[in-house]
């Protein structure tokens, strides 16, 4: 459809909705004393059984030296024992030395003297023989671990040349003969290493058992003495008045808490900020009602003392004015809240078509532009423009700058509604441009201050238009631009130019750049 100023106000689709999302599953609140309990039991109680497997790899390896020194010494001593006489070798096993290799209550101990060539010469047949690749040089002991009979055993061995240990022959002569090697064994089993081991175990580990305890408790008193002035910090809060907004002491709590304790005074100074604001918010509001409902209450007073017609529909006439104002101004306040109380988390943005809703809000305020005998007119691109935003909320917006342009702006002049793209930074840009005083450069910040009025209009108004054009534009990200009609070449009259500037939904297309 087309209205009487030409401007094509035809209805597009409106935007699909955003879609809804399921709010995400509320965390689990967690007690910060269970946090540092958890990070300071769980590494000891899992250090804990490590110990105890590194202590007794340790307690093993102590134990298996000392016995492990005398196997060595058995094998010396028999090895002193064994001779060749007569080209036989034998053992000339001592009493002292029988005595040696006698087992005892905890341990079996076994011994063997062999030929190089595998045959028995003393001790037990049945202990194993050395693998070739173990075979060690002469003169020095080895100790590897063997199964004898199903039973773990350390074996202590040796090679000797007999040969060279002769004293039968004169040096020369003991060179003619070739090495007589002899392997000489002497075994244990393990059960006296396990007892020692498992009391250096015992020894080790059962104070543990009484240490372990006292720590945890040593650590609960800790955490408990640690943390508690955070509960004195709630205590004193606690303490409060509901209306004490002076900042809390910081010298009375621990270093750490300091710097929270200094984010709960600058939230308490902005919500101190804010209350006055709100306090001037009510007070300023308060005063402005007075005006419109004391017109009221004196047109209703006068119209019942007149008789005269005339008289009695010029004071109801006065009557409906102040009425519209005061209706105008509570509509304003209650915009201005719902739009300080519209957050994301309260509302979520979701995708808008910026050109639709434009032509939408300009096609409500034709018959307005037409009672001030003002030419309402609108730009647009030809194509859509997407932006995220609250519909609602950006339908405020507009509607205060084109009431406030059309308010300023003299009969018989125009105000323009005008969207603009620029590809190259990702913007659209809504501005409204009309042809009025215009407003200096100085009074560009105050102009968006609540109930501020520029001294000397004569339009009516609450001074709020604007303050809730700043609000909602600040809650979208949109920056706001005020300088003068660039198009307007009048001096008295050099108009003014409202631009706010959104950035675009990055998944819609620019078809090319407008700007």
């Amino acid at each position: 459809m087309t209205d009487d100023h030409g401007a094509e106000l035809a209805i597009r689709p409106q935007a699909p909705e955003h879609p809804v999302h399921s709010q995400p599953p509320e965390k689990i609140q967690r007690s910060l004393f269970g946090e540092i309990l958890d990070w300071m039991l769980a590494p000891l109680l899992l250090l804990w059984p490590m110990s105890i497997a590194i202590t007794y790899l340790v307690a093993k390896s102590i134990a298996n030296q000392p016995f492990d020194r005398a196997l060595e010494d058995n094998v010396l001593v028999l090895s002193q024992q064994v001779k060749q006489v007569d080209g036989k070798v034998v053992t000339q096993m001592t009493s002292p030395a029988r005595d040696i290799l006698r087992a005892d209550d905890l341990d079996s101990i076994y011994f063997q003297v062999k030929t190089e060539h595998g045959d028995l010469i003393d001790g037990d047949k049945d202990l194993p023989t050395p693998p070739e690749e173990e075979k060690a040089a002469t003169g020095t002991v080895q100790i590897r671990n063997e199964t004898l009979r199903g039973i773990d055993i350390r074996i202590a061995y040796s090679y000797i040349n007999l040969n060279k240990t002769t004293s039968n022959f004169g040096t020369q002569n003991a060179e003619k003969y070739a090495p007589n090697l002899v392997l000489i064994q002497v075994a244990e089993t393990l059960e006296k290493r396990a007892v020692l081991a498992n009391e250096i175990i015992k020894g080790v580990i059962l104070p543990q058992f009484i240490i372990l305890p006292i720590a945890l408790a040593l650590v609960w008193f800790a955490l408990s003495r640690g943390l508690s002035p955070l509960a004195e910090l709630q205590h004193r809060i606690r303490a409060r008045r509901p209306d004490d907004l002076s900042p809390i002491d910081s010298r009375q709590v621990p270093e750490e808490i300091t710097p929270l304790v200094r984010s709960l005074n600058e939230m308490l100074e902005r919500l101190a900020q804010t209350i006055d604001i709100q306090k001037r918010f009510i007070a300023d509001a308060a005063h402005q009602m007075k005006t419109p409902l004391a017109g009221m209450r004196m047109q209703s007073e006068l119209a019942l003392r007149q008789t005269d017609q005339e008289e009695i529909h010029r004071s109801l006439l006065q009557l409906a004015k102040s009425s519209e104002a005061a209706t105008r101004l509570v509509n304003q306040l209650l915009t201005l809240a719902r739009a300080e109380n519209q957050t994301p988390a309260t509302k979520p943005l979701e995708p808008v078509e910026l050109t639709e809703l434009v032509r939408s809000t300009v096609h409500d305020w034709i018959q307005t532009s037409f009672s001030y005998q003002i030419d309402l007119g609108l730009e647009q691109p030809d194509f859509p423009v997407m932006i995220f935003g609250n519909p609602l909320m950006l339908r405020e917006l507009l509607s205060n700058l084109i009431d406030n342009a059309i308010r300023y702006t003299p009969k018989g002049m125009s105000v323009t509604v005008r969207i603009r793209v620029s590809e190259e930074q990702a913007l659209a840009i809504l501005e409204v441009e009309d042809n009025g005083p215009g407003i200096p450069v100085a009074e560009h910040d105050h102009v968006f201050e609540r109930f501020y009025r520029i001294l000397g209009s004569n339009v009516q108004g609450s001074g709020l238009g604007l303050s809730i054009v700043r609000e909602i534009a600040q809650q979208h990200n949109a920056p706001i631009e005020i300088m003068y009609n660039p198009r307007n070449q009048d001096a008295k009259f050099p108009g003014c130019l409202f631009r706010v500037s959104f950035q675009m939904n990055p998944h819609a297309s620019l078809p090319g750049d407008f700007s």
